[in-house]
Formats: structure tokens, C-alpha cells, sequence
């Protein structure tokens, strides 16, 4: 099955390969695309600017849907036919990706940042692994390898292995849980590209760039499922209610988020009440989850709940200013990405109240000369105090969480949990 990418009819002649090298070795798509369009113009004149044109133009399916109808066979067959083991393109992808696994997802273990629990993520790292092998189905593991490899700083399982340590530290439970976390995190990010139409998330090739959106909605289902089962392990069923809760509350934080798009009436309460349904929710069910599998006392699995709840509105605050400040090299979009795509965060929603009426921001959401406003808007706020007072503002739901940690006993634990807070509020990417 050939790999599908944003335009996907001569892709199946030439994306694919793009794609491939691109996920091979970590270039972005668009740039390896770039390189051979300009190839195609050296050497073959009209027909590279015919190949860049119908890449512009055409919108997006699935390459082997249209592979397939050119072949006169039925799309099942030719999956069958030209099976993921005998296509060279996908063999050399699988055994690369597959090597790098356990490598990159442990690379964020790092002592300094989860402490005395760095020892122990290895063991979800090596748990995220067994989800991505042994499935039965080759196209499957490459997804899953993919969406896997280089997961980040993992700090949502670092966050309820430290709560754990509060009460009887099983690895058994724990790891599963901190595990299970991860891939609802992960699993919302593959189904977030595919509502976004995303080539690249933070410098990396999205799924749904590499393997079409279809496949990359069944990806995200499949790893949910697998998030469950994971969640069930720890046979605890407050654990598995409040699983079930948050992820009714991030599915709830992404709707309204789609449904207020290019929607200029957002305040910053809507915001706060969006972002904590969408990202802070499941700092709170890692945090709280890990204490309640390991019968800390309640009056810390309150705290660590609240811990997780204000440390992930101090998260996506950052990553929020992070839209506007950040390099857009590492952060893998270009400044103001949300923005453009009609979505308002904190620092936009501070400048539209302070210019309500002549504002650049309600003028693009009209249609009007969209690419000028936005410039203009994002220029402005750069210029201007709503970043810092949006990065003050994550400051005080990050106070908020420290002050929790007061209900912990003195010890590492809280340490590390303490620093975890300015690493949330002092990160760049």
C-alpha cells in the first residue's frame, strides 16, 4: 500500500517517496517536496512546473484508491496484492522507525527532570513499544511506530509516576496507567493533525501526511482503544471512570474549539473553560490517577488532581504564547498558526478586548484581505504587552499549583514536582 500524502493522485507516483524519505530520515515533507519540484524543473522543464501545478491544485484522497482504479482491481485486492512486505519503499520505513523507538521515547527520561522516577519510564517507554509490535498487520506497526517515535518529554507519565510514590508504589498499575495516558495523548494529537490538515507537528511528519486521513482516523481509534485497555490493567474503577471522564472532556474541549472557529466573540473565561477541558484535563487524570492507584491518602489525591489541573492550563498558556514567539523551525508551524486558522488563544483575546472595534483580527475572520490582517494582528501583539501579560497569567495558574504541593510530605517527590512547574513555565518548544 503506498503511502498517502496532502495531494495524493501524483502522489502515487512521486509523494510517496517523498513522504518516505521525508519519515526516513526526519526531513520535513514540504521540504523534501521542495527539492523535488525543483529537480523535476531542472530537468524536465514544463513538466515540473505540470507537477507543481497539479500539486497545488488537486485536493486530498488516498493514492492507492486511485492506484487501484487505474489497475482495474478492487481496492481490497490491491492491498492485498502489494502487501507492505513486499513494498520496498515501506520495508526500508518499518525496520528504521522500529530500531528508533525505544531510543527516542526514552531520550526524555532525563534525572533531572523526573528525578527519582527517571529509572522507571523506560518501562513505558518499553510498554508504548509493545503497543506499536506484534499487531498483525505490518501497515498498522508502521502507523503506530511512527506516531510513537519521539514522543516528547513525556511528562504526563513522568507526573503519575511521581504521584504514585505518595502512597504503595506498584510498578504493575502504575506503569500501565502512565502508559495509557500517553496514548490518549498521543491518540488526540493524530486525530487533531487530521482535523487540521497538519504536513508537520513540531518538525516531524504527521501521520495523516504520510498515510492519508482515513487511515490516520483509524490510527487515532485504534490507539484510544489500546489507551483503554492499558487503563484497565490497573483494575482500579475510580481509575477507569475518570479515564472515561477525561476523555469526554477533551472530545468536548476540541468541539467547541472547532465550533468557534474564526468566531471573534471568545473571552478569556470561554478560553480558560476550553483549554482545561482539552489539555489540563488529562494532567489532572495523570496526576490524581497515579495517586489513586497507589492509595495515597485522599486529602493527596485531591491535591495532586488540582496539581495537574492548574499545571496544565499553565501548559497550554505557554504553548499558546509559544503560536507566537516560538521558532517556528522547532515548533515545526509558522508564527501565529492558530491565529490564521481561526482560532483564538489568550494573547489574541487580550488585544481584541483592548481594540474592539478597528481590529485586524475581526476584519480577517470577515474574509476580508485575510494574510494582510493577520500579519498585521500578529504583529501587533508581538509588539505589544499581551504576551507577558498572557505569561503572567500562566504564572498564577502555576503558583496555583505549587501551592497544592503543600498538602504533600517534604521529600523528593514534591522537589521534583515543584521543578516540573518551572520547567512548564520557563520552556521554548
Amino acid at each position: 500500500m503506498p503511502i498517502a500524502t496532502s495531494r495524493d493522485v501524483e502522489h502515487a507516483v512521486v509523494g510517496g517517496v517523498c513522504a518516505g524519505i521525508a519519515s526516513r530520515y526526519q526531513y520535513p515533507v514540504s521540504r523534501v517536496r521542495a527539492a523535488t519540484i525543483a529537480l523535476s524543473v531542472a530537468t524536465a522543464g514544463i513538466g515540473g512546473l505540470a507537477y507543481l501545478a497539479l500539486w497545488r491544485a488537486l485536493p486530498s484522497t488516498t493514492a492507492h484508491h486511485y492506484l487501484s482504479k487505474a489497475m482495474n482491481e478492487p481496492e481490497l485486492t490491491y492491498v492485498a496484492k502489494n502487501s507492505i512486505k513486499e513494498n520496498n519503499l515501506m520495508q526500508d520505513m518499518i525496520k528504521p522507525a522500529s530500531d528508533s523507538l525505544d531510543k527516542n521515547l526514552s531520550a526524555p527520561t532525563n534525572s533531572a527532570l523526573y528525578g527519582p522516577v527517571a529509572s522507571d519510564l523506560p518501562l513505558v517507554t518499553e510498554t508504548l513499544s509493545n503497543v506499536a509490535q506484534g499487531v498483525g498487520f505490518d501497515f498498522l506497526e508502521t502507523m503506530l511506530t511512527q506516531q510513537l517515535t519521539g514522543s516528547g518529554k513525556m511528562m504526563r507519565p513522568g507526573i503519575a509516576l511521581l504521584a504514585a510514590r505518595l502512597g504503595n508504589y506498584n510498578l504493575d498499575k502504575v506503569v500501565p496507567l502512565a502508559a495509557s495516558v500517553e496514548l490518549l495523548h498521543s491518540a488526540s494529537l493524530v486525530h487533531d493533525d487530521v482535523i487540521d490538515e497538519a504536513d508537520e507537528r513540531r518538525g516531524n511528519t504527521t501521520a495523516n501526511s504520510l498515510f492519508g486521513n482515513s487511515a490516520s482516523v483509524m490510527l487515532g481509534d485504534y490507539m484510544f482503544a489500546n489507551a483503554a485497555e492499558l487503563i484497565a490493567r490497573t483494575n482500579n474503577t475510580e481509575v477507569v471512570r475518570r479515564f472515561a471522564e477525561t476523555l469526554m472532556m477533551m472530545v468536548r474541549g476540541e468541539l467547541t474549539q472547532d465550533v468557534t472557529v474564526f468566531e471573534y466573540s471568545e473571552d478569556v473565561q470561554r478560553y480558560l473553560d476550553r483549554i482545561t477541558g482539552k489539555t489540563a484535563s488529562l494532567f489532572s487524570t495523570a496526576a490524581e490517577g497515579g495517586a489513586l492507584v497507589s492509595n495515597a491518602p485522599t486529602d493527596q489525591i485531591e491535591a495532586m488532581r488540582t496539581y495537574g489541573l492548574r499545571l496544565g492550563v499553565a501548559f497550554q498558556i505557554i504553548d499558546d504564547v509559544l503560536d507566537f514567539t516560538g521558532d517556528p523551525e522547532i515548533m515545526g508551524k509558522p508564527v501565529g498558526s492558530d491565529l490564521r486558522s481561526g482560532t483564538l488563544t489568550l494573547p489574541a483575546i487580550l488585544y481584541m478586548q483592548q481594540k474592539p472595534n478597528d481590529n485586524p483580527i475581526k476584519r480577517a475572520f470577515e474574509g476580508q484581505r485575510r494574510r494582510a490582517n493577520f500579519d498585521h494582528a500578529i504583529q501587533d501583539i508581538l509588539t505589544s504587552t499581551y504576551v507577558a501579560e498572557s505569561i503572567e497569567t500562566a504564572h498564577r495558574f502555576g503558583q496555583e499549583a505549587r501551592e497544592t504541593l503543600q498538602a504533600l510530605p517534604v521529600g523528593e517527590t514534591r522537589k521534583t514536582l515543584d521543578r516540573l512547574v518551572d520547567y512548564v513555565l520557563e520552556r521554548d518548544s
